[in-house]
């Protein structure tokens, strides 16, 4: 049986916030569809229990042995999309982040210069609020995209890139 302290989805549901709980299940009822899935549950049950006890859970009939290691990951996960989407945690470097997966998602897609044009803007965004990792990180996908893909954005950016490349990889290891 696992202790409340090395179950990880227990202390993060007990970690919660009322307002972060409330903001969950309205991201889970966003659709309507989740009303009564299983994960929404198990939530229900975690936030009403005092001490995680597998055998309470097993008990409810919300699922089956075979079954709660998989639900468990997956109520973790949706918790922590829930959590990343509250505007409460929205702090800059995620805001940043969000935007470089935004970009991820147009490159994959084939969509070189929207990438390129999101990416921009992160990598201000980032050099303005010295987050210096995370602006080193971006001219690196911006290098890759303009070698790898003739955008013809700006001639000899690729040389301009690998230039602010160093810079902020100078920079980076000063700040440290």
């Amino acid at each position: 049986m696992t202790n409340a302290h090395k179950d990880a989805l227990f202390v993060l549901v007990k970690s919660l916030s009322k307002s972060e709980k409330r903001q969950f299940k309205l991201y889970v009822g966003r659709l309507g569809v989740n009303t009564d899935a299983k994960f929404l549950a198990l939530f229900n049950l975690l936030d009403k229990i005092k001490r995680y006890d597998e055998k309470v859970i097993l008990s409810s009939g919300i699922v089956k042995k075979a079954q709660l290691s998989n639900l468990k990951a997956h109520l973790y996960k949706q918790i922590l999309v829930s959590l990343r989407l509250n505007p409460v945690n929205q702090n800059i470097r995620v805001q940043i982040r969000e935007q470089l997966d935004f970009a991820t998602i147009l490159y994959q897609k084939g969509l070189y210069k929207q990438s390129l044009k999101i990416l921009d803007k992160a990598k201000s965004t980032a050099i303005e609020n010295e987050e210096k990792n995370i602006a080193y990180e971006i001219v690196e996908f911006e290098k890759i995209i303009e070698t790898q893909y003739i955008t013809r954005s700006i001639p000899d950016r690729a040389d301009e890139l690998a230039v602010q490349a160093k810079e902020l990889s100078r920079s980076k290891r000063h700040y440290q």
